[in-house]
């Protein structure tokens, strides 16, 4: 099976002022997209991140969040004064002290983490190191044949999968399950590849477990599903 291309996409009641934060984050370019703004992946790697507007206030915490790596010792507090001069924050989440990792909020309070340097589950990933998501096995399952990516972790509820380059992983924290709102703010994108279609893949994602929410054909974007625990999910075509 040809690997899918793994998406975010992020609610924002400011979609430009987020996604410029973000596209400084990560050194990539924004680009305006009907009511989406994308960041324009820099190589095939770049896990496509994508903005849309809302008018719903952020209350709770994401269920979802990112992992930004550090290659030397100093890195890890650099990439935080960066962020800090970009606009994020420092966010108390009930981190311990004795928790190597720095968290932070952008400038909607959207969770992001900075990991130190040695971290050897993240060694070789690349700066967006990893997607840490909330979800169960079944998920952490479902999403590594969905994707067509490897699962590298399965222990103890928990679960992993890597890009097929190495260049990233998305890891499921297994149960308990965090509280939810009506409708999460940060969600998850998954591109067809170019030898399929939008029936076929619909069909696919069912067979593995997904639910059909609603077709959408226009604008690129080919169904809205669930995946397992029932978080939804955009099924986009090639891009």
């Amino acid at each position: 099976m040809t690997p899918r291309r793994f998406g975010i996409c992020i609610d924002a009641i400011d979609p430009e002022r987020v996604a410029e934060f973000w596209a400084a984050a990560l050194g990539r370019e924004a680009e305006v997209g009907g009511e989406e703004i994308r960041l324009l992946p820099r190589t095939e790697d770049d896990l496509l991140i994508r903005f849309l507007p809302t008018q719903e206030p952020k209350t709770l915490a994401n269920p979802h969040h990112l992992h930004l790596t550090s290659r030397l010792p100093g890195d890890q507090q650099r990439t935080v004064d960066r962020l800090i001069g970009l606009g994020a924050t420092h966010l108390d989440v009930g981190q311990r002290p004795e928790e190597d990792h720095i968290v932070l909020g952008d400038p909607e309070g959207n969770e992001l983490c900075v990991i130190p340097a040695g971290n050897k589950w993240l060694a070789g990933t690349g700066f967006l190191g990893e997607v840490a998501a909330d979800g169960s096995r079944e998920n952490g399952t479902f999403w590594s044949a969905a994707l067509g990516w490897p699962l590298v972790w399965d222990q103890h509820g928990e679960t992993a999968v890597a890009a097929p380059s190495g260049s990233a992983k998305v890891a499921w924290g297994g149960p308990p399950p965090v509280p939810r709102g009506p409708r999460d703010r940060f969600r998850f994108d998954l591109i067809a590849p170019e030898d399929t279609g939008p029936a076929g893949e619909i069909r696919r994602l069912v067979g593995l477990g997904a639910t059909l929410v609603a077709e959408t054909y226009g604008d690129g974007r080919w169904a809205k599903m669930t995946d397992p625990d029932a978080y939804e999910v955009e099924v986009l075509a090639p891009r």
